[in-house]
């Protein structure tokens, strides 16, 4: 696949996705949200990949907001078709059935700390720096800044990135729960990598199940949770998958999943 904005790549199970506009810090603007709509849905129905990594071009920022130089003119009609159309991308990065890693190299601000909230799991270098700095552009977070921050960090420390619009180090979006390592920059790729081959290891659909329980799940009340878990439990029994995992265990061997 090529794109305008974006690199891909796969291999043994996982793909890479690289946002690829390092001359302007990796900004994400209409393109880049529809190019990421569209690979994102491609890998969503390509059985050879079964975890993918997103990342950004360059050593300086994975994305470091919204394009504002896009955005300046942009009518409120113009700013509404532009949310949709993060909204598209957004949500299908999130629902993929497939687990996602979010390797955060530098800035991630903005709309750029929104993607990465937008994956399953988190680890970013050293040299990270997070931030939702809306409101000092008279703005607020239009990318799900103000319904996945909360829901990961808690709201009292939400509004305290989204109002006051400071940038944190690594070590504080760790301490916080935004990311979930942090790892020296030349040890980033390897570290993303690394739980990409374990994760491409699994199998995929009772992986599936396991997000699918959890991201469904955690809006609800607790018994509705319960119901969901208990449905997705019943459905991991469905697979050959479940079947050689009990086997493997007994036998006291690797199992060998074929996401099947």
């Amino acid at each position: 696949m090529i794109y305008k904005t974006l690199l891909y790549e796969k291999a043994d199970g996982i793909a890479r996705v690289t946002l690829n506009r390092p001359e302007a810090l990796n900004a994400l603007n209409s393109t880049v949200y529809t190019e990421l709509y569209d690979v994102f849905e491609a890998i969503e129905n390509d059985a050879d990949v079964r975890v993918v990594v997103l990342t950004g071009s360059g050593e300086k920022a994975f994305a470091a907001g919204s394009d504002v130089v896009e955005m300046q003119n942009m009518s409120t009609l113009d700013i509404q078709k532009f949310v949709a159309t993060i909204r598209k991308a957004s949500d299908r990065i999130y629902t993929l059935s497939k687990p996602t890693i979010a390797a955060i190299n530098g800035y991630a601000l903005g709309g750029g700390c929104e993607l990465s909230m937008c994956c399953d799991l988190r680890i970013c270098s050293e040299k990270a720096r997070f931030g939702q700095p809306e409101i000092n552009l008279g703005l607020i977070p239009g990318a799900s800044g103000t319904q996945r921050l909360p829901r990961l960090i808690g709201m009292a420390k939400a509004k305290e990135l989204i109002f006051l619009g400071d940038m944190i180090d690594a070590a504080t979006a760790l301490s916080l729960g935004l990311v979930n390592k942090v790892v020296p920059p030349e040890k980033l790729m390897d570290e993303a990598m690394e739980w990409a081959t374990k994760l491409a290891s699994k199998s995929g659909p009772v992986l599936a199940m396991a997000k699918m329980a959890i991201n469904t799940g955690v809006d609800t009340d607790i018994a509705s949770g319960l119901n969901i878990e208990a449905r997705c439990v019943a459905l991991c029994f469905a697979t050959k998958d479940q079947k050689e995992g009990m086997k493997a265990f007994l036998e006291k061997r690797k199992a060998e999943f074929k996401n099947k």
